[in-house]
């Protein structure tokens, strides 16, 4: 029996999507409509009945899926019990904006050194135009920012969505309700550097409520955005996972009367092609960290995707 068979079969049964199974996969919904069928015709049983609703086990198939989970498991304990990650040697070139640096990297970075011991590993910050800059000219092997790449040398993937609020010290001038969004952006917007993506995100937002000349702070620093509006510079910005403790602490104050500026998305990009199979690795354990971080933080927090979102290039 074909094991990566039984492996598609259970993850259309835990997505309930052909669809999703197949980007999860990095795969096509024929090959995984092709596989599903093959171990159907194996097994001598419907596995799933599709509807108006989606993809729904059958007695049967769930009976298989009780035996499939135990056969993957094991074979997954196979390979990490015959696999020596440690005599793998090489470098991995990893560039992550700040908004990264302040939030998952840490786990990131442990969880690659303990699983590739003797890999090095060379860590460069900087806003996301210049990450994408350096990856186009092969400085960089994967990097952590907020766009989607288009070249048929990387792959993307989107990680998560950080929620983007207004955030105010409690108790300051700034702490008040607003009526519109003219009348917020009369005060000082501090947000991520100039012409970034949520840079971008909040011009549109104001433009859409017909402020024509807002007066916008641009911070290329997480670190001295954060101070800024503790400090009462003025009224930031930013995803509220940045300032987590302080809004929990009560010292700082979401503004939730107004509309919030959009999302900033977490995307994976790395460089394809031969001597670079480690990327794939490193990519899927930063799915794993910022999953586990997700469900840390909350989905007020962090929004993960449903599994999927890659894409190649243009």
């Amino acid at each position: 029996m074909n094991l990566r068979f039984l492996e598609t079969f259970v993850w259309v049964a835990r997505l309930k999507s052909f669809r999703l199974t197949a980007e999860k996969l990095f795969s096509t919904q024929a090959s995984v409509s092709s596989r599903i069928a093959a171990l159907e015709d194996e097994l001598g049983v419907r596995l799933f009945l599709r509807d108006s609703k989606g993809v729904s086990l059958t007695p049967e198939g769930q009976k298989v899926l009780e035996y499939a989970e135990r056969m993957i498991d094991t074979m997954q304990a196979l390979k990490q019990a015959i696999s020596d990650t440690g005599s793998i040697h090489g470098r991995v070139r990893v560039g992550a904006m700040d908004t990264v640096i302040h939030t998952w990297l840490s786990p990131f970075v442990t969880k690659i050194m303990e699983r590739y011991p003797a890999v090095e590993i060379e860590l460069t910050t900087d806003t996301a135009r210049n990450l994408c800059d350096q990856l186009h000219k092969g400085y960089l092997d994967i990097i952590f920012q907020t766009d989607m790449v288009h070249s048929d040398s990387v792959r993307n993937l989107e990680l998560a969505k950080f929620p983007v609020q207004w955030i105010v010290p409690t108790g300051s001038l700034y702490h008040r309700r607003y009526a519109s969004m003219d009348e917020l952006a009369k005060e000082r917007i501090i947000t991520f550097s100039k012409n970034s993506r949520p840079h971008q995100d909040i011009l549109n937002l104001l433009h859409a409520g017909n402020v024509s000349a807002p007066r916008i702070s641009c911070v290329n620093s997480v670190a001295a955005m954060t101070r800024l509006i503790r400090d009462g510079f003025g009224i930031g910005a930013l995803p509220g996972v940045l300032v987590s403790e302080e809004l929990q602490q009560g010292g700082l104050t979401v503004l939730d009367e107004v509309p919030q500026p959009a999302p900033l998305g977490i995307v994976a990009t790395w460089r394809t092609g031969a001597g670079l199979e480690l990327s794939e690795d490193i990519i899927a354990l930063a799915r794993e960290v910022l999953d586990e971080y997700g469900e840390q933080m909350g989905a007020a927090m962090v929004v993960l995707p449903v599994p999927g979102g890659e894409q190649g290039g243009a």
